[in-house]
């Protein structure tokens, strides 16, 4: 039986690995980092400084491999994210196989958590049916916790509900009903833009919980032009850019 632990490192800060994370890394025979080329390297080497600052195994190896891209050929979203998946795992399943015999222990640095619009866990699953796994996840500080630290604020209004979304799910069917707050991530086009911003807040972060952290706040009729400008200066700079909003609505949706 091989042991895979899905381990949560947070949002890039190192300082965000929690001891029990420490502890599995220290017990994996084998780390799988993804990398994503050249523009997205960063992502790969925050993942190789949390493996030289915390790994004291001498016998546990790090390796890497190259994540494949969705194809583009398939025009469905949901087939062609399903379609990644299934490459992925075959490359995870070929990586384990190269390197690992049975009855070893494997672990994966998952960016914030497992549970959070991560597909760590699916691919896991698919992967189970090539390979004896155990699957153990170690959780992880999400980039919602990051992104209401950086502007001091909590996630809820008093007894408010809370909506977790995407940037597609808020262009496809506007504001999430029967919620005052609205979490939105994944978003390549800020698509709150696309949203009635009369009464409506935004507090806005890229590159949460990193050295690079940016964050902007307001009305968003009055920030608008400022969050886009900001977003895409930083895209240029750094050539990627990971970005999460909180949206709050003025008159608060009673439970």
């Amino acid at each position: 039986m091989i042991a895979l632990d899905l381990i949560g490192i947070g949002t890039g800060n190192p300082r965000h690995l929690t001891l029990q994370a420490i502890d599995a890394m220290n017990a994996a025979d084998l780390i799988l980092i993804p990398t994503k080329g050249e523009e997205k390297d960063d992502l790969a080497g925050l993942r190789r400084d949390i493996c030289a600052r915390v790994l004291t195994n001498p016998d546990t190896k790090v390796v890497e491999f190259a994540l494949p891209v969705r194809d583009p050929a398939i025009t469905n979203y949901r087939a062609r994210v399903e379609a990644w998946h299934d490459t992925i795992a075959a490359i995870w399943t070929e990586t384990i196989r190269a390197h690992l015999g049975s009855g070893v222990r494997v672990a994966f640095l998952v960016w914030g958590d497992p549970s959070l619009y991560d597909s760590t866990l699916r691919i896991a699953e698919r992967v189970a049916k090539a390979l004896p796994l155990a699957v153990h996840v170690v959780p992880g500080i999400t980039s919602i916790q990051a992104l209401t630290a950086a502007h001091a604020i909590p996630l809820n209004s008093i007894n408010g509900p809370v909506t977790i979304t995407t940037g597609r799910q808020i262009r496809d069917n506007g504001f999430p009903p029967g919620t005052d707050t609205a979490v939105v991530m994944l978003d390549g086009e800020l698509s709150f833009r696309t949203l009635d911003p009369e009464g409506l807040h935004i507090w806005w972060t890229g590159y949460a919980g990193m050295e690079t952290e940016i964050s902007l706040s307001g009305p968003a009729a009055s920030v608008s032009d400022a969050i886009a400008e900001a977003r895409a200066a930083a895209r240029a700079a750094h050539g990627w850019i990971m970005d999460i909003y909180l949206l709050r609505r003025s008159s608060p949706v009673r439970a």
